[in-house]
C-alpha cells in the first residue's frame, strides 16, 4: 500500500492501472467524514468533497477526473466511451487510454475487470440488492469478450462475519441458485452472515471468469483505512478506480 491508496495484487496488463482510496489520505473531510471522503451524497461539506476529488487525481496522477457514477444498488453498466451524459447505474466500462471508471463504497463490495490484452476495464459497485439484480452478468455482458479471457479483482467489502442479514436476503440468492446456500452461515439471532465475497466469486465463476483475485478485507473491522455504514451509519465513501494508460 502506498499513501492514500490500496493497488491491486493481479496480473493485469501493465498499461491497466487501478486504485482503492483509504480513509488516512490526508484530504479535506472531517467529523465521520474524515478525512478522505469522496461521495456527494453523504452530507459531507460540498467544499471538501470538492477538495478532496481534486486531491485524488493529483495523487494517482490520473489522465482525467473520473466518471462518477450515481449508484442505485442496480445492475445498468454504463459506457464511458459513449459520452453518455447520466450517469445512473453502478457499473462502467470503458476501453479508451486515458478515461477513469470508478464506484464509490463503504461495505458494498467493488469489482474490476479488465481482459487480458489490456484494452478494456470495468468497475462494479456490488452490494446484495446489485449481486440479485445481475450486475456482474451486465458489466461481464458489457465488455464484450469472452469471458476466460477476463479478471477479476474483488476490492474492500464487509466481511462475512460483520454482514449479518435476514432470511429474505438469503431467500433472494437461494432463488437464483440453491448452492448459494454454501455463502450464508446461520448465527445465534436466527438470522444469516452473508459472504460477499463468495457470492460473487461464484457469480463471476458462472459467467466463465476463471482468473479472480483479491479479497480478504474488511470494511468494517478495519476502522482505521475504510468507512463502513454498518459500523459508523453516517460516514464517507472509498473509490475504486481502474483505468488504461
Amino acid at each position: 500500500m502506498q499513501q492514500g491508496h490500496i493497488r491491486p495484487e493481479w496480473p493485469a496488463a501493465a498499461n491497466v492501472k487501478a486504485a482503492v482510496t483509504v480513509r488516512g489520505a490526508g484530504g479535506a473531510s472531517s467529523g465521520e467524514y474524515t478525512d478522505f471522503n469522496l461521495a456527494t451524497h453523504v452530507d459531507d461539506d460540498p467544499a471538501a468533497v470538492a477538495a478532496n476529488r481534486r486531491l485524488l487525481v493529483e495523487q494517482l496522477q490520473l489522465p482525467e477526473a473520473p466518471g462518477w457514477l450515481e449508484q442505485v444498488h442496480g445492475c445498468e453498466v454504463i459506457n464511458l466511451d459513449a459520452a453518455a451524459t447520466d450517469l445512473c447505474g453502478d457499473a462502467a466500462v470503458t476501453g479508451t487510454v486515458g478515461r477513469v471508471a470508478a464506484v464509490m463504497t463503504a461495505d458494498c463490495l467493488p469489482v474490476l475487470l479488465c481482459n487480458q490484452a489490456g484494452s478494456k476495464v470495468a468497475a462494479a459497485h456490488c452490494g446484495w440488492r446489485g449481486l440479485v439484480a445481475g450486475v456482474l452478468a451486465q458489466t461481464v455482458a458489457a465488455m464484450d469478450e469472452e469471458p476466460g479471457q477476463l479478471m477479476a479483482w474483488l476490492g474492500p467489502g464487509i466481511s462475512q462475519g460483520a454482514y449479518e442479514v435476514d432470511a429474505t436476503v438469503r431467500d433472494r440468492f437461494l432463488d437464483l441458485d440453491s448452492a448459494h446456500d454454501g455463502c450464508f452461515l446461520a448465527n445465534p439471532r436466527g438470522r444469516w452472515q452473508a459472504n460477499l465475497y463468495a457470492l460473487a466469486r461464484r457469480m463471476l465463476a458462472h459467467q466463465g471468469v476463471g482468473a479472480i483475485y483479491g479479497g480478504g478485507f474488511c470494511t468494517y473491522y478495519d476502522h482505521r483505512r475504510f468507512f463502513s455504514y454498518r459500523r459508523q451509519g453516517v460516514c464517507g465513501r472509498m473509490a475504486t478506480l481502474i483505468w488504461l494508460e
